[in-house]
């Protein structure tokens, strides 16, 4: 039998119209969790389908509610906002693991990204893949920590190297603390991001240093007995146009969205210690720091502070001083951009662009559907509005009621009088 997917018109139309007696049918067999109508589900060219009206959930006097900040999705999550979601997740402790599972996680300023979040639930596929003998992960953390929810992300065991020798670009140090792990903890696995913000790098000086050929472009693992360590790979080799399949190596460098990441876990992340702390070797290379770039050249899929204008801002030679001011990306509802006041690439939102930024400020928007979900996996949502009401004020992790170019006003004095006196103390 042929494996060509055949497309089915008509079960696409029932699941497009939402009064079809057969819809909520329909979109159970496209893709369920419980029994419950998908949210979400790949189409048959493999691009990802959303049902805006099967998310939510039925609420405790029946009535059905709707979460936009995407902690809950499909009514899998019974609770209210983020806490709930997080109480009813499963608490796993392994005290006494039979193989380690090493992850280093890159943690662009100072927190766990989504390609880190998606290595570590690689790496519980590898921890957990037999009951009887689970392995632990063990984050290798270097500088700077600033996450609170390590637990939450899948990790068991946690190594944080504080040495202000390990801050910035450090291979060799880091190297030589990793060798260290090696050498005490002999790891099963060493699982780093393949991405050019450090972890590619690293993760080939280890290779090296462990006499180890790694996988590179990793983006999808399966079991196999006849493998030597029990696992396959598949990887992205001639720039990307082929997939490469073999045995999956001690050291391996994934790519973004090589697994899901945990969200039905709940982990210790107990700290650990090396028995021979690490010795802290010179580095021959000198980490000049940062290179300024220019904000308003940057996309918006990769901006980490976005200042977002809508209907509500009345004063753009205001709203585009903030944005220079304080060094933030600028982005726009849609209203903003069918009126001619930015670009349409500035758009956000279901219908423009899905934005991951850390911080995301909301000027006047008061938060349609579309654009609450382009804004989903945004880590920090600050709105700026006149309406207490309003959707985005509801999303917001931190509202601001008011006039908007009156509070960005404020805003942008505040930013440079703390400039001003920092420069007057140096």
């Amino acid at each position: 039998m042929s494996e060509m997917c055949r497309r089915d018109p008509r079960r696409e139309w029932i699941a497009r119209n939402r009064l079809h007696p057969e819809h909520s049918s329909v979109l159970a067999t496209l893709g369920s969790i419980g029994g419950e109508a998908a949210s979400e589900w790949p189409g048959p060219n493999g691009v990802l389908r959303r049902n805006p009206h099967g998310m939510g959930f039925i609420g405790p006097n029946g009535i059905k509610r709707i979460d936009r900040s995407g902690a809950q999705q499909g009514g899998q999550v019974p609770g209210r906002g983020r806490q709930a979601a997080l109480a009813t997740r499963r608490r796993v402790e392994i005290p006494e693991p039979a193989f380690l599972v090493v992850v280093v996680p890159e943690r662009v300023g100072g927190r766990l990204s989504s390609h880190d979040k998606d290595l570590l639930g690689l790496a519980r596929r590898l921890a957990d893949a037999d009951p009887e003998r689970p392995g632990a992960v063990l984050a290798v953390v270097f500088g700077e920590h600033k996450e609170e929810r390590l637990g939450e992300a899948g990790i068991d065991r946690l190594l944080h190297l504080r040495d202000d020798a390990y801050n910035g670009f450090a291979p060799e140090p880091r190297l030589a603390a990793l060798t260290a792990v090696e050498r005490e903890l002999a790891p099963r696995h060493w699982l780093l991001p393949d991405s050019p913000l450090g972890g590619a790098d690293l993760g080939r000086r280890l290779a090296v240093r462990l006499g180890e050929r790694p996988a590179t472009g990793v983006w999808q693992i399966e079991a196999d007995v006849e493998a030597p360590l029990g696992w396959r790979c598949t990887t992205r080799g001639a720039a990307e146009s082929l997939d490469i399949r073999r045995p999956l190596p001690r050291v391996a460098l994934a790519l973004a969205e090589c697994a899901e990441p945990v969200d039905e876990t709940r982990h210790a992340a107990e700290p650990l210690a090396l028995a021979i702390e690490p010795p802290v070797t010179l580095s021959r290379i000198e980490d000049l720091g940062q290179v300024a770039v220019d904000p308003a050249g940057v996309a918006l899929a990769e901006a980490e502070f976005i200042l977002s204008a809508g209907n509500g801002v009345k004063d753009w030679e205001g709203f585009h001083h903030a944005a220079r001011v304080l060094g933030a990306t600028e982005g726009a509802s849609r209203v903003a951009v069918d009126d001619g006041y930015m670009a349409r690439d500035r758009q956000v939102g279901a219908s423009g662009t899905w934005v991951t930024a850390r911080v995301y400020l909301a000027v006047g928007i008061s938060g349609a559907i579309q654009h609450l979900q382009g804004i989903q996996s945004c880590d920090k949502v600050v709105a700026i509005n006149l309406d207490p009401g309003c959707d985005m004020i509801k999303r917001a992790d931190l509202a601001v009621i008011g006039e908007a170019a009156e509070i960005l006003a404020a805003l942008v004095a505040k930013v440079e009088q703390q400039r001003g006196g920092q420069r007057d103390a140096a």
